[in-house]
């Protein structure tokens, strides 16, 4: 088992998920409408939940939870982030996948996350709403920013095989974007030789799949850093952008801490739906203001 992420971290997330159904929807938009899709056969937490607003939505955001990729954590941390984005007409797809503790590590974490990814190019004929030419990104926080930045750089050597969808823009959100050094520094614990199935020197082929530093982004990749963040060190954004250093790869630095980056009331939040907003330009009589 993976060791467990700090108790600050449970406190924030029991209170990211109790904020579901607090999070009002603005008036200018009905309740969204939510489904649930699964993406595999095989296991309870190969799911998402899509929402879409009442009408054509502006853009689709895909989200990834983190907490080290236990257990302990799931996809309930991101719908405060879906209410908010579906507020300002965004479609949302929130998925789970197996995690440490129930099923997942390699390389099941990824195929997983590379299953979701795919299901986005048989969305639209489940719902209306998504309409063609939709901008479509992916957000992540933490060891979810991990995996976004993974998913924009898949290949057809990675977990998952052959991509058949590749966000436009990821942002990864305090990402883990360095797994060796996070392993070989215990950043989370044993939560990445948990994941991985062993030190980088004993599994150096599956960090290689794996790792963001290594594997080249084949889409733009946004680095969000929180000043204040005291869970995923600076470090790991900072060696991100030297590796991968040009124009596919941009850096936010925001205000707050850690958790700030899914807080919907927070200044971190608002300034990065506005690079959310700059990457999805609306079109005439669709989403909102």
């Amino acid at each position: 088992m993976a060791a467990r992420p700090a108790l600050t971290i449970t406190r924030r997330g029991l209170l990211a998920a109790a904020a579901v159904g607090v999070v009002g929807c603005s008036s200018r938009n009905p309740a969204p409408a939510s489904n649930t899709f699964r993406y595999g056969n095989d296991h309870a937490d190969q799911f998402g939940r899509l929402r879409t607003p009442g009408g054509n939505a502006r853009g689709l955001v895909v989200l990834v939870h983190g907490g080290f990729w236990s257990s302990s954590y799931g996809a309930d941390l991101m719908e405060p982030l879906a209410d908010d984005l579906h507020e300002h007409g965004y479609a949302t797809w929130n998925i789970e996948y197996r995690r440490l503790g129930d099923g997942g590590g390699w390389p099941a974490t990824f195929t997983d996350v590379a299953a979701a990814f795919d299901l986005v190019e048989r969305l639209p004929d489940k719902v209306n709403g998504l309409r063609p030419g939709l901008p479509r990104h992916a957000l992540g926080h933490s060891a979810g920013g991990q995996l976004v930045a993974w998913a924009a750089s898949r290949t057809a050597a990675t977990p998952g095989g052959p991509p058949r969808f590749l966000p436009e823009r990821a942002f990864s959100l305090a990402g883990v974007l360095d797994l060796r050094t996070a392993a070989r520094r215990g950043i989370g614990g044993a939560a990445v030789p948990q994941l991985l199935g062993g030190l980088p020197d004993e599994v150096p082929e599956r960090y290689r799949e794996a790792d963001p530093l290594v594997l080249h982004p084949r889409k733009p990749v946004t680095v969000v850093v929180a000043a204040d963040d005291q869970v995923v060190p600076a470090s790991q954004a900072a060696a991100y952008l030297t590796r991968h250093r040009g124009p596919q790869v941009e850096r936010i630095e925001v205000p707050g801490d850690h958790f700030a980056l899914i807080d919907p009331t927070s200044n971190a939040w608002k300034t990065l739906r506005a690079s959310i907003d700059r990457a999805s330009p609306k079109l005439a009589g669709l989403g909102t203001d």
